[in-house]
């Protein structure tokens, strides 16, 4: 084989790295594909076994050993391993049967990985800012390795998935989160920085645990934590402006008020809340679409009044309101029911975010109660009669037959969302809820599931995974030079998946998927991006640019894993 037969056509990459530094240097590093040539330019021969390989023989030497691991905790650990040498090697494995590595690298795996993070850390990838590091977070990313940053995911471990505080441990999400968003949206993993604002954790097995990587100390709160934040974000606006930043897993209370402060001073969205909102309103278009109850009839009670509910309340009440629905008419349209109960105005501890969803306080005056001071969510079930019923609860379990069932009594296709995760607490199974309602449902989850057979007819399970909004957002951020996120932007990125919807094409048949295969999601990045672009350039937060050059700038932005020849960078000049 020639040295040249890796790369076809492929322009050079430069590098002034060579020996150890090059080979530990996981988004350069090529392993045992370093090209005779390249062994001779960068110092690489004694370090590197004789054999050249190409890329496909190492990803499927790769995939022989994944599979011989005993369990997808395993080929977690091992393809994290594999991430830290090699990251094009990473990608190429994921590229090759998505469907069935993301729930291997993200959910539901990712929540054990949460778990046991101390315990399976091997090698720094991103940033531990600490509390204590406050006064100095600018010089620490200050550091030239992070110059060609573009993107940027970052969480305080402060309510993973169901499984709540985390801690450091949290470190898991930021890191799984841009593997996304580079798998799904060819982000060039170059560009990506994890970052974990660790402000200690209110986890008491994890202080108590011998092996926890964390700053050990109760979790910071309050106007001390506000001026940690402040100071990331200020550090973080100076350094790149163009930055595109991703919050995930902040408390529900931390969530709101932090996107609400920053999100008109620099581009920022938390996915928890927009990303969540924006997958969910564009399934339940493309349910609609297929059948279920028109826009202007729905009644939607959300089980799960955080940071995601309110975010899916509020964005599904803009797309009414953008229907021709008048503002507090949308709004009455929504039951929100938390560990309090049904959300009405008067209680105690109603959130900002609740606020607007928040029911009148007598609106259960003439139901029939145990506790008129905790309406249950069986009580909104039976009153209320929705035709969309949408769980971010973390509560395993929570929809039951008895909240389900009347459901296809009162709508010829009933919609049930039960988004938790992971599966542990999803709030019922796909299985369960077709039996619950004669197979009419139109069921999503959050986590993925094989498909199902109910009266002899296989239905697919979709999911309601945020992969179908977040990395086409990140991409059209890269290519389309957007300044600031807003609201419109994800009702653009729900039309465009909602466009995309097989049941769509299907002309709204029992059996035919919402969204389309994960095997599709590059496409889908390419379409949402599009979408996402074009409402900037809209509401004036995106240069203008013919619509020919969109894809043109979309295409040359997507990073795909292949191996590039590398050239030696000239030193510099005294």
């Amino acid at each position: 084989m020639s040295d040249t037969a890796h790369f076809p056509g492929q322009v050079p990459l430069h590098t002034a790295l060579s020996g150890r530094e090059l080979l530990d240097c996981p988004v350069l590093n090529k392993g045992n594909a370093f090209d005779r040539r390249e062994r001779d330019l960068f110092g690489l021969h004694g370090l590197l076994p004789a054999r050249i390989a190409t890329l496909a023989e190492q990803v499927d030497l790769a995939c022989m050993r994944l599979a011989a691991l005993p369990d997808n905790f395993a080929r977690h650990i091992a393809l994290r391993e594999i991430q830290d040498r090699n990251e094009t090697l990473f990608y190429a494995i994921i590229d090759q049967a998505p469907e069935s590595w993301l729930p291997i690298i993200y959910t539901p795996a990712i929540g054990r990985a949460c778990q046991q993070f101390s315990q399976i850390w091997t090698r720094p990838r991103g940033l531990f800012l600490n509390y204590t590091d406050r006064g100095r977070i600018a010089e620490i990313l200050a550091s030239p390795q992070w110059d060609g940053v573009r993107v940027i995911v970052a969480s305080d471990g402060g309510s993973i998935l169901g499984i709540g505080d985390q801690g450091a441990n949290g470190m898991a999400i930021p890191i799984g989160k841009l593997s996304l968003y580079t798998a799904c949206g060819g982000l060039d993993p170059a560009c990506a920085l994890p970052v974990l604002l660790d402000v200690g954790t209110d986890n008491a097995a994890l202080l108590a645990d011998p092996d926890y990587i964390g700053w050990r100390h109760a979790r910071v709160r309050g106007a001390e934590y506000d001026a940690f934040i402040a100071e990331f974000v200020t550090a973080v606006a100076a350094r790149w402006p163009d930055i595109a930043l991703h919050w995930e897993d902040l408390s529900g209370a931390d969530a709101l008020r932090i996107l609400r402060r920053y999100r008109g001073s620099l581009c920022t969205y938390n996915d928890d809340i927009q990303g969540t909102a924006g997958v969910t309103a564009g399934a339940l278009l493309a349910a609609i679409r297929a059948g279920a109850a028109p826009l202007a009839d729905q009644r939607i009670v959300i089980f799960g009044a955080g940071g995601a509910g309110c975010g899916i309340a509020d964005l599904l009440a803009q797309m009414m309101v953008r229907a021709g629905m008048a503002a507090h008419e949308a709004r009455s349209r929504f039951f929100m029911v938390d560990i309090n109960g049904l959300v009405r105005h008067g209680m105690e501890g109603v959130t900002e975010g609740q606020m607007p969803f928040a029911q009148p306080a007598d609106v259960a005056a003439d139901w029939q109660v145990a506790d008129p001071a905790h309406v249950t969510l069986a009580e909104v079930m039976a009153h209320v009669c929705p035709t969309t019923l949408i769980g971010t609860s973390g509560q395993g379990g929570a929809f039951t037959r008895q909240i389900v069932a009347p459901m296809a009594r009162q709508a010829a296709r009933p919609v049930v969302f039960a988004l938790s995760n992971p599966t542990a607490n999803i709030e019922a199974l796909p299985a369960d809820l077709l039996e619950w309602t004669d197979g009419r449902a139109i069921i999503g989850t959050g986590g993925p599931f094989a498909p199902v057979t109910h009266a002899g007819r296989t239905r697919p399970v979709d999911q309601i995974n945020n992969s179908y909004v977040f990395p086409g957002v990140g991409l059209a951020v890269m290519a389309g030079g957007i300044t600031r996120m807003t609201d419109g932007m994800f009702l653009a990125a729900a039309d465009a998946l909602a466009g995309l919807s097989p049941a769509v094409g299907a002309g709204g048949g029992h059996d035919a998927a919402l969204l389309p295969p994960v095997s599709a999601l590059r496409p889908v990045a390419m379409a949402v991006a599009r979408a996402v672009i074009r409402q900037g350039q809209a509401e004036g937060v995106a240069p203008a640019m013919p619509e020919t050059g969109i894809g043109a700038m979309l295409a040359a932005a997507m990073w795909s894993p292949r191996y590039r020849p590398y050239e030696k960078t000239p030193p510099a000049r005294p």
